[in-house]
């Protein structure tokens, strides 16, 4: 898993680690700050999947620091507690968990948590002297992490330049706080990978939305990924019926794409 997330042991070692504590309107919100070790970058936010600020996470936030990016993975259950939740995924069962689960997500979900976390982890970046202010932020996230993504470059708009939500789970609902109602707030470049079980049970989400995103003057990627399941890019994922669901050659192809929206986006 380190060695997928993180690249090479050498890219890990070059980043600096530690545990930050970020007042925010709700209380204090525990995160891991990892950047480059010397000098001031863009800054990016990991919004974490179900199971939270973990060390997969973590790694994944060491990888872009060794590609020249300081980032922030804040947990986002720091409302009902300490990060980690749980240390390792893989040994989650989902059904068995979800009692815990359940409220965790709630805490997270409820219409303004995003709407005030967000601009209190920003402001708290952009004191940082690791962090470059003169460039745009970025932020991506990962199945319930995707629509805190599109609320918070909802939510800051004018600082965040790019946002990536990798098997993003309801972003397109029935409901009036619809994540994907969100597009004509958003100014910066977004991209969608959608995992094809995802895409199956609601083939119309891509379909709304690029309309949304197109009617709001602000085309985002979105694309299918034929061969991955929903979670295909965190490695500690938990397996799935038909067996492991984290499928390297897909989540590599993603990083390709989401280095990609990074490089031309936040400048």
């Amino acid at each position: 898993g380190l060695a997928a997330a993180a690249g090479t042991d050498l890219s890990a070692q070059q980043a600096t680690e530690r545990t930050v504590d970020i007042k925010t309107p709700d209380g204090t919100c525990d995160a891991a700050f990892i950047h480059p070790a010397t000098g001031a970058h863009a800054a990016v936010i990991i919004w974490p999947d179900a199971f939270g600020l973990r060390p997969s996470m973590r790694d994944m936030a060491k990888r872009l620091a060794a590609s020249g990016y300081t980032v922030l993975v804040p947990n986002p259950y720091y409302r009902v507690g300490k990060a980690p939740m749980w240390e390792d995924a893989s040994k989650v069962n989902f059904q068995t968990e979800r009692p815990k689960i359940t409220p965790l997500m709630q805490s997270i979900q409820a219409d303004g948590a995003v709407e005030k976390d967000a601009p209190a982890l920003i402001a708290w970046l952009d004191m940082q002297k690791e962090v470059d202010r003169n460039k745009k932020i970025g932020t991506q996230g990962y199945c319930m992490g995707g629509a805190l993504v599109m609320r918070t470059a909802a939510a800051v708009p004018n600082r965040v330049g790019a946002g990536a939500s990798f098997h993003g789970g309801a972003l397109v609902t029935t409901n009036p706080n619809s994540p994907h109602l969100l597009a004509p707030k958003i100014k910066g470049k977004m991209y969608f990978g959608i995992a094809t079980n995802d895409d199956m049970q609601q083939p119309d989400a891509k379909v709304k939305l690029k309309e949304a995103f197109d009617a709001a003057k602000n085309p985002a990627d979105i694309e299918v990924y034929s061969m991955a399941q929903h979670g295909w890019c965190v490695p500690d994922m938990p397996a799935g019926q038909a067996g492991p669901i984290y499928k390297k050659d897909d989540a590599e192809r993603a990083w390709t794409k989401l280095m990609a929206l990074y490089k031309a986006a936040l400048v």
